[in-house]
């Protein structure tokens, strides 16, 4: 019996032709929200640095994050990767956003720019944060559900190519 990738597709793991889109829409997005926070934070961690002072661990930290997401999202937007297997990764990003998120809400929400650029900056980097936070969570959640509906079942082989068979 020949692969039809038709059927397959129909009979997909991740929902077919809208759950693709769907999984490849938002983690695009968590790689472009990933690389706005490395740029948004690493302004003042460069500024740190060519005064000869070291950078903050918290905004270090938002780097690390950043990357590590904008990395993750590119890994797991490959089709051939079933991220779904991963769900666990997707929620320790989501409380590494949680945690950012946290620390730097509680500076930069209250906080009255009064016309200081960088205030002002901080305060959006605040709300790519929670962003950033909310997609994982969505992620996490999404893979998880996957995860535990199809954990058993068995994926179709491809037809062998022993031309002895023939």
């Amino acid at each position: 019996m020949p692969f039809d990738v038709q059927q397959h597709a129909e009979k997909s793991v991740s929902g077919g032709i809208a759950g693709a889109s769907f999984r490849f829409f938002i983690r695009f997005m968590q790689f472009v929200m990933g690389l706005a926070v490395v740029g948004l934070y690493g302004t003042d961690v460069n500024k740190a640095r060519q005064s000869g002072v070291g950078g903050d661990p918290k905004w270090v930290y938002a780097l690390v994050i950043g990357t590590m997401s904008a990395f993750t999202s590119i890994i797991f937007s490959i089709p051939l990767v079933k991220s779904y297997l991963f769900f666990a990764w997707d929620a320790c990003l989501f409380l590494f956003w949680l945690v950012i998120f946290g620390m730097f809400g509680k500076m930069y929400i209250p906080e009255d720019a009064e016309g200081n650029a960088g205030i002002t900056r901080m305060k959006h980097a605040v709300w790519v944060d929670l962003a950033n936070m909310l997609m994982w969570l969505v992620t996490a959640i999404y893979g998880g559900f996957l995860f535990k509906r199809y954990r058993g079942m068995s994926i179709p082989k491809m037809p062998s190519s022993n031309k002895s068979e023939v």
